[in-house]
């Protein structure tokens, strides 16, 4: 049956969505980079990349698998009382960074744990860990559905691990799938985002943050919040991560 011309002329009329292209990762628009964005991982190297304490990437631990930074999972291997492996390979960027804003998107494998550490002292980790593990402030990345950690609120996915647990705002994307987050520290304030939401507020050098401290893991470690011009790292906590899209923006404090 033919169509009405009512019909045709109604067709003709409507507006045609344009289809917006997908974004592609590992690549700045002419607008980030206008407002200073760079990227930290081109999406086929691991240029400006290093292990913590050794010269090199460790490759063992790490390597580019399409268009992403993957952590090799390493398997039953010697581990830490907090399950970190005994001989880790923590990846680190090499150039430091003081007051900035981070975006980098994530996705684990089914129980996984690792996490992007900020304000890392390269020379202050190497001296109170034995295990090439960075000491730092810690944004958490992890399967919030089976991995154990997910019993401590302040250990799920999005936390300033072991400090502040993410607010009840927190949206994460199921196993497998990417999340997209961003880390603002600047002077002493700080920010963790979750896909679009801040799920995390702190400020240094309160008594919020000092009692925070007080019943971390940290209070053992003298000078571990002092503000310095730090190394952004990957976490290696054995399991399989992907890391994309890592971009920072240097911002006045």
């Amino acid at each position: 049956m033919r169509p009405s011309t009512t019909l045709v002329l109604a067709l003709c009329a409507a507006p045609v969505l344009a289809q917006s292209p997908p974004s592609r990762a590992n690549q700045l628009t002419a607008a980030e980079r206008a407002a200073g964005w760079r990227l930290l991982f081109d999406g086929t190297t691991l240029a400006g990349w290093r292990g913590l304490g050794y010269d090199s990437v460790p490759s063992v631990h790490w390597n580019v698998v399409g268009g992403a930074i993957h952590k090799v999972a390493s398997g039953n291997v010697p581990k830490m009382p907090d399950g970190q492996p005994a001989n880790g390979g923590d990846l680190m960027t090499v150039d430091t960074f003081r007051d900035f804003e981070l975006a980098f998107q994530w996705k684990v494998a089914p129980g996984s744990n690792s996490g992007i550490k900020y304000n890392v002292s390269e020379e202050y980790s190497l001296a109170h860990a034995s295990n090439h593990a960075a000491l730092g402030f810690e944004y958490q990345v992890l399967d919030d559905s089976l991995n154990e950690d997910n019993k401590l609120a302040t250990h799920r996915a999005g936390a300033l691990y072991d400090l502040f647990a993410p607010t009840g705002a927190k949206r994460l994307m199921p196993v497998g799938q990417w999340n997209s987050s961003r880390i603002v520290f600047r002077g002493n304030h700080g920010e963790h985002w979750l896909n679009g939401a801040k799920v995390v507020d702190f400020d240094l050098g309160t008594p919020r943050m000092d009692s925070a401290l007080a019943k971390s893991k940290y209070r053992v470690l003298e000078g571990f919040a002092d503000r310095r011009s730090g190394h952004i790292i990957l976490q290696d906590h054995g399991d399989e991560v992907y890391y994309r899209d890592i971009k920072i923006r240097e911002i006045a404090p």
